[in-house]
């Protein structure tokens, strides 16, 4: 993307938190903000480690809403395409130039449907999944309709407890009918177990997926006894992917935190008992605020309030100190306990999400810092692509 072109004739405040050159000092809050280098490291780390494994990675696209995100995770981390889980979301990816997309949820909605199948017109290959046998004749029809063809995965529910079949029984008698539907092409099994990636213990994370990994591999046996070989076997996330790729089953990763890394996840625990933001991934991504009151001497509010993230996976952690703590807030202020009195209004913090995929998705803009200043600003191209 020609991000002059882009942002030609903007104005910072009016339009845009910042622009390219401005120092980070003046950047207007609350926005979000990418360490650049943090960034590219987290990219370029995850695409050798599924190089040497031998693994695919369909980076999840879902997280950033980013068509320039994903572009970097395809540039140096070797990314296939990216997942979405909405139809809105692939037409975004799509548009911006993504040629491999896949639909990791159901579509159900016949207008949703004919969306779907419109897309592989625009140039791209387009998969979607699948669990319920009423299902593979609307896409069928959709695909036809639009002399197109969308590829399948029959989604496995191997421990979210949310969509998909129970049973390998279950996924060869779909896998069957994909296979002789007109407009349709199996491609797999979808089995992505995301209750587990949250599992801060690594033992407890760990059993998890090995009672996944077992029915995973019945399922591909099973498919392989019928005839129909699952080409890929696609799931796991950033707390999980080392045991699917070790798995011998798994061939195609979805990770999409690990880029951007938020204090949730860098809460989860590695064999030797250390916390993933200390040994695996960089916080990259991060809500800079600034402070607007300091009322008492151990109290400073900031600017990010409830607007400015999502707190469903808790508070935000202030990054890289430990003399301050984000404590509370409401729509518009953030409550800081400063009990040293060391914040000063319009100081700028840097907060990490406690959940990094809702916090992107209330932004318009991603701000790429660098060595203090800003090098680029990309549009969250997909915000609010939920249906």
């Amino acid at each position: 993307m020609d991000m002059k072109n882009t942002l030609a004739g903007l104005e910072v405040g009016y339009d845009v938190p910042a622009l390219p050159g401005m120092a980070e000092a003046d950047i207007q809050t609350p926005c979000l903000i990418l360490d650049l280098d943090a960034l590219e490291r987290n990219v370029r780390k995850l695409g050798e480690f599924v190089k040497a494994h031998g693994m695919r990675l369909r980076v999840h696209g879902k997280m950033h809403k980013s068509v320039d995100v994903a572009k970097l995770q395809i540039a140096i981390g070797g990314a296939v395409g990216v997942c979405c889980q909405k139809v809105s979301e692939a037409e975004a990816f799509v548009r911006g130039g993504i040629g491999d997309i896949l639909v990791s949820n159901q579509v159900r909605d016949a207008m949703k449907i004919d969306r779907l199948a419109r897309l592989p017109g625009l140039g791209a290959a387009v998969t979607v999944c699948v669990d319920d046998a009423a299902n593979v004749g609307e896409l069928s029809a959709a695909a036809v309709r639009h002399n197109a063809t969308l590829g399948c995965l029959v989604e496995l529910d191997c421990g979210m407890d949310r969509c998909g079949v129970a049973t390998p029984e279950e996924v060869v008698a779909l896998a069957r009918a994909i296979d002789a539907a007109p407009g349709l092409t199996f491609e797999g099994v979808q089995a992505y177990h995301g209750a587990a990636q949250h599992i801060e213990d690594y033992a407890g994370r760990k059993a998890a997926l090995d009672k996944a990994i077992a029915l995973v591999k019945e399922t591909a046996g099973a498919l392989e006894a019928a005839g129909l070989k699952p080409p890929l076997v696609s799931g796991a996330g950033t707390g999980t992917f080392a045991f699917e790729s070790g798995s011998g089953v798994y061939n195609e990763l979805q990770c999409g935190s690990y880029a951007f890394m938020d204090a949730d996840y860098g809460r989860i625990r590695d064999k030797d008992g250390k916390r993933l933001d200390e040994t695996e991934w960089e916080h990259a991504l991060f809500i800079l605020t600034g402070v607007m009151s300091h009322p008492k001497p151990n109290r400073a509010i900031c600017d990010a309030g409830l607007k400015a993230q999502s707190l469903d996976s808790g508070l935000p952690v202030v990054f890289g100190r430990d003399d301050v703590r984000y404590i509370r807030c409401s729509d518009e202020h953030g409550t800081i306990d400063d009990p040293t009195g060391a914040l000063k209004v319009n100081d700028k913090l840097r907060l990490v999400p406690g959940h990094c995929d809702p916090t992107c998705n209330m932004h318009d803009w991603y701000v790429g810092v660098r060595d203090g200043r800003v090098e680029t600003v990309w549009p969250v191209s997909a915000r609010g692509k939920g249906y």
